[in-house]
């Protein structure tokens, strides 16, 4: 069987019965042929009544005989349009996926969804949800999580097998992203049983959708289970042997051993992956990887400078090239803006931390705070300490808007006391501190009810 027959088996085996018996009468009455016409001599008139009213699945080869008869090409049988229509579509699609790689979302967004209002008039199935992928995914890359967020799980509902576990993966991410933890972590537990019941427990999707649950794990705090899962992660990877998989568990568990402050095995891993990704074509986890490497060679006592600057500026510009959200991009370059103070350039940190708060798309978010407490760091090094204080409120206002209590934001308060301490602002430092235990989690009692309970007692 040659590969055009290949794909064309599947595709019988895939399109409804009654859509095809549907196209079959409509070609047959246009040109003016009665069923025992169209039958012939090898198949029966029944055989043929039952394919129109979509009773009976036909055999490739009943269906390529049925094609001839009518003198129509199998896509317009099959699929409902020409072969030239489908690849029109198909490139069309190629080229929003290819913009959205390149870093333009706007444009990339525009050709999807004019290229899926076309396959939506001629119920391409594939191509739909392909069309409907690049629209969530350009969605993102705008930061609008909102929007990309009702797309993927109205997407998540109607597609099974790998395009379930994409959606999955960006779900999880796009939750991840906007602050719902809980959510990022559902998804997981709820594309399971698709994984479970397609067998595609071993491939490089399934091992991408637990590392990308393993984030949230994360950032919620709970370090053993996001080790379990990327020990688990890793053994499958090495046993399939993909260097996606490996190269995604190996990251992932490199960020799980920062998290427990085992720096060194942390870059080990991380190196690793990078090795791995490296020999693929992912540009933009290629880009954050490196910003990952970046910032475990700032956590080196002492840190090395050099190494994280070469990481970050390389990650800086091939981030601008991607899918990369404005928000990803922002990150970047508050790592870039630290790394310049370590590696003692405050003048080239300021330019770079104030391009991070104009780039970043949410002012009220952590990420805008953390571009002000690096814009506060640069002028701090710069002796401009006035101007710090200043920002470094700025900062404050920020993380204060920010609800519920987050290891991320109590992370940031501790950062801004220590820059408030170094500013000789005692106030700031300790208003930072309490944000910092009440952003944990952690309850301050009142004294006055303190005082009465020690006197009751």
């Amino acid at each position: 069987m040659s590969q055009a027959d290949m794909r064309w088996a599947q595709t019988l085996r895939t399109v409804d019965p009654a859509v095809l018996g549907s196209r079959v009468r409509s070609a047959r009455l246009a040109r003016g042929l009665n069923q025992t016409e169209l039958a012939g001599e090898a198949y029966s008139v029944g055989y043929v009544s039952r394919i129109e009213t979509g009773d009976r699945r036909p055999t490739l080869a009943a269906i390529t005989t049925i094609c001839d008869r009518l003198g129509i090409s199998m896509s317009e049988i099959l699929v409902g349009a020409s072969e030239d229509q489908v690849d029109e579509i198909r490139l069309a699609l190629t080229y929003a996926e290819l913009a959205l790689e390149n870093g333009e979302p706007v444009d990339a967004e525009s050709q999807a969804r004019h290229a899926l209002t076309r396959a939506e008039g001629l119920s391409l199935t594939d191509l739909i949800v392909r069309g409907r992928f690049v629209v969530a995914r350009a969605q993102e890359a705008l930061g609008r999580l909102d929007a990309a967020i009702l797309e993927f799980e109205t997407l998540l509902a109607d597609v099974r097998g790998l395009d379930a576990i994409r959606c999955g993966i960006a779900l999880s991410r796009c939750y991840r992203e906007a602050g719902d933890l809980g959510l990022a972590i559902e998804i997981g537990d709820r594309i399971r049983p698709e994984i479970e019941s397609s067998g595609l427990g071993r491939t490089d999707e399934a091992v991408q959708l637990a590392m990308t649950v393993v984030l949230a794990y994360l950032e919620r705090g709970d370090l053993r289970r996001a080790t379990r899962i990327c020990t688990d992660a890793i053994a499958l990877a090495e046993q399939t042997g993909s260097p996606t998989a490996r190269s995604a568990a190996y990251w992932n568990a490199s960020i799980t051993y920062s998290e427990r402050g085992d720096i060194q095995a942390a870059l080990t891993l991380a190196t690793r992956a990078l090795a791995l990704l490296g020999e693929g074509q992912d540009s933009r986890n290629l880009a954050r990887l490196r910003l990952e490497l970046g910032r475990l060679q700032l956590r080196l006592d002492p840190p090395d400078a050099g190494l994280a600057l070469a990481q970050l500026e390389r990650a800086n510009q091939e981030l601008r090239g991607t899918s990369a959200s404005l928000a990803e991009v922002a990150q970047a370059q508050v790592l870039l803006a630290r790394a310049l103070v370590v590696d003692g350039r405050p003048d080239q940190a300021l330019d770079v931390a104030v391009a991070a708060r104009v780039a970043n798309p949410g002012s009220a978010s952590l990420g805008g705070a953390e571009a002000a407490i690096a814009h506060a760091e640069a002028l701090a090094e710069l002796g401009r300490n006035d101007e710090a204080i200043a920002v470094c409120r700025e900062a404050a206002a920020l993380l204060g808007s920010l609800d519920g209590a987050d290891r991320w934001v109590a992370q940031a308060w501790c950062e801004l006391a220590e820059l408030f301490d170094l500013l000789d602002d005692a106030e700031g430092a300790h208003g930072a501190l309490k944000a910092a235990a009440r952003a944990s989690g952690l309850q301050l009692r009142d004294r006055v009810r303190r005082r009465v309970y020690e006197d009751a007692t």
